[in-house]
């Protein structure tokens, strides 16, 4: 239809959410089955369509440098692997499930000549994916050099590109971009330059095209068109070059909030304009060819989302998928077993006492403990130290100068208290005493002293 190939899907519209800062960062892989959203939050989250409900929750988070906000993110040609770019001076490889395969190597901040290095050796600002080799990867960084990478070697670059300035001096590489073919590299430079590099044989830093005032402010990204004979480029001067589609921020004095602005390419005029957020900036957009469904990601400092734009009728799976899947409800029938779980540990019984030797030994380095002498023992006593319980001789003391406990036995004569068991010995004699009745001798007792001194 006619009609319809010209058509923006903009009727439909769903937010993947999860970001609690803005969203810097977006990839779709080659089939549109699974999409990346990197944030300023340090975080990349990873979607899928195909088991994705109506929720719209992502099944992965990763935090691929901490501390590091992500800013570019790009899947391999195969869609099996894809690059993190970081603010960190090393990038990341992952694999489609979110493992990481490996970390490129980070260069001698000492060093002065940057071809010297073995990689980045400041923070990194843009980074992607070959179009057609699965190993080979370009990366740009604030140090002011592109270098191009293999995926099997992670301790130093295969090729390392500096731009041409017309100072002498380190001015950082904003963005970067392969050719759709992949023959060359495109660069765009603090100074506001635009540089081109065709890759052939022998091959050096000077380049191939060069224009010196592509722009008057940073340059923040640069794509290439599907035929290779346009070079798109977008930057933060408020200027469009060559450009067809692409969002625009929150002014500050205006009334517009986040726009996708489309451009027809032949008379760069404006086409469409679709407010995306009120309030929110559109910081990165994409428009996948095979689910015909655009994507723009949004967010200031307290959240951030990635908006899908669709139309049921000219748009193929994607956002349609996990849209019409919603999650089951509950039905009557339902039933859920809630088993009871025992726990003997949990009981005062079974569980483990603290060490008291462990104890003594973390007050004794408390510098505050230390210095404060020991508190009275409440419980049995230990480590030669009295308690307070009934069982402890301390107690029993206070209670006997109390007159509350009265021992009898302290105030008999041993020997009278033997002889009280004598008459009851007598008649019922026990144990070695039957034995010897019969020759047992009459005992006798020689008499007192004390008698025959009288």
């Amino acid at each position: 239809d006619v009609d319809n190939l010209f058509r923006v899907p903009i009727s439909n519209e769903i937010v993947l959410k999860g970001h609690t800062k803005v969203v810097s960062a977006l990839a779709i892989d080659h089939t549109g089955s699974r999409v990346l959203t990197g944030s300023y939050d340090y975080s990349v989250r990873m979607y899928d369509f195909q088991g994705m409900t109506s929720q719209l929750r992502s099944f992965r988070q990763l935090e691929p440098f901490e501390g590091h906000q992500v800013r570019s993110l790009s899947w391999s040609p195969t869609s099996d692997r894809f690059l993190c770019v970081t603010g960190s001076a090393q990038a990341k490889i992952y694999d489609r499930d979110g493992l990481t395969l490996g970390e490129f190597a980070k260069g001698d901040m000492y060093l002065r000549d940057l071809k010297n290095t073995k990689g980045h050796i400041s923070g990194l600002t843009c980074g992607e994916w070959h179009p057609r080799e699965k190993q080979t990867i370009l990366t740009s960084s604030e140090d002011g050099s592109l270098r191009i990478w293999d995926v099997n070697e992670f301790r130093s670059q295969k090729q390392v590109i500096k731009p041409k300035l017309a100072r002498p001096g380190r001015v950082p590489v904003t963005t970067c971009a392969w050719g759709r073919d992949g023959k060359c590299v495109a660069g765009g430079v603090g100074d506001g330059s635009i540089q081109v590099w065709n890759l052939k044989p022998g091959w050096g830093s000077r380049p191939d095209i060069y224009v010196e005032r592509g722009h008057e402010d940073d340059i923040t990204g640069l794509q290439f068109c599907a035929d290779g004979t346009m070079l798109l480029s977008r930057s933060t001067d408020a200027t469009l070059k060559r450009l067809i589609f692409t969002g625009t921020s929150v002014e500050r004095d205006g009334n517009s909030g986040g726009l996708l602005c489309f451009y027809d390419r032949q008379k760069l005029e404006l086409v469409s304009r679709i407010g995306v957020s009120p309030t929110q900036s559109v910081v990165c957009c994409a428009w996948q060819p095979r689910l015909n469904q655009v994507f723009a990601t949004a967010g200031d400092k307290k959240e951030g989302g990635t908006h899908i734009l669709y139309d049921p009728a000219v748009s193929e799976r994607g956002a349609l998928v996990c849209v019409a899947r919603a999650p089951r409800k509950k039905s009557l029938d339902d039933f859920e077993v809630k088993p009871v779980i025992h726990n003997p540990h949990a009981l005062p019984l079974f569980r483990d006492e603290p060490s008291r030797k462990r104890q003594r030994e973390k007050a004794r380095n408390d510098p505050i403990k230390s210095q404060r002498p020991d508190l009275p023992v409440t419980g049995p006593g230990f480590g030669g130290r009295v308690g307070s319980t009934k069982g402890s001789l301390l107690t029993q003391y206070l209670l006997k100068e109390g007159g509350l406990i009265k021992e009898t036995w302290m105030d008999e004569d041993p020997r009278e208290a033997i002889l009280k068991y004598a008459d009851a010995a007598a008649k019922d004699p026990k144990f070695i005493a039957p034995a010897y009745a019969e020759t047992q001798p009459e005992p006798v007792f020689a008499k007192s002293d004390s008698e025959e001194e009288d």
